[in-house]
């Protein structure tokens, strides 16, 4: 299997799932954003303090790998797309991805409603179906993480239906994406660090 190209401490830190060897597409094709996705995944932690911060914009988890990518000169990237017909726009879809570079997209999904999925799959289909994506990447968090809200008193905040990898892989695999590779990790138990 392609997901044995990964190291093994990103295994001990995230549940992983693939569609259409994803990982070996990335790997070979682009080795640069490859590199850029294990090192975050490699170095992340999930610190207490940024679970128990309180809400209001964009979590603290969600803004440090934001800070993560962008200082690698990935960027959020809408696509404008225009389906005509004799001339005339018949449909202009906007889809957004939170990073973009390379024919690669990354979405982070940690604290959203689970149709969030949806979007993000359909989004990966239709660039890769017009070829301008190659390989779809979601990051989000494992269900076994619920244990830990609950421990810290913010298990309402981060309830079950929300995105979690139990309402991912069910996605993957009824080829919600279409044929388009995808990577998918969720954050486990063993990426948390209660000191920090």
């Amino acid at each position: 299997m392609s997901l044995e190209l990964l190291p093994s401490i990103v295994f001990e830190k995230f549940e992983v799932a693939e569609t259409h060897h994803a990982a070996s597409i990335l790997h070979t094709d682009f080795r640069m954003e490859w590199d850029d996705l294990v090192g975050m995944l490699s170095n992340f932690i999930l610190r207490k303090s940024d679970i128990i911060t309180p809400g209001g914009g964009k979590s603290p988890i969600s803004a440090g790998i934001d800070r993560y990518f962008y200082d690698r000169h990935w960027m959020e990237h809408n696509f404008k797309i225009q389906v005509s017909a004799d001339g005339q726009t018949t449909l202009a879809p906007t889809h957004q991805v939170d990073y973009f570079r390379n024919r690669v997209a990354i979405e982070t999904e940690w604290n959203n409603k689970d149709p969030f999925y949806d979007r993000d799959l359909t989004t990966f289909r239709l660039l890769f179906e017009l070829n301008v994506l190659s390989v779809g990447v979601i990051v989000t968090r494992a269900a076994e993480l619920q244990d830990i809200f609950e421990e810290l008193g913010r298990g309402r905040s981060y309830g079950n239906s929300t995105t979690q990898m139990g309402k991912l892989i069910p996605k993957l695999n009824n080829r919600a994406s279409g044929g388009c590779p995808v990577l998918a990790f969720g954050i486990k138990k063993t990426a948390y660090n209660s000191a920090l």
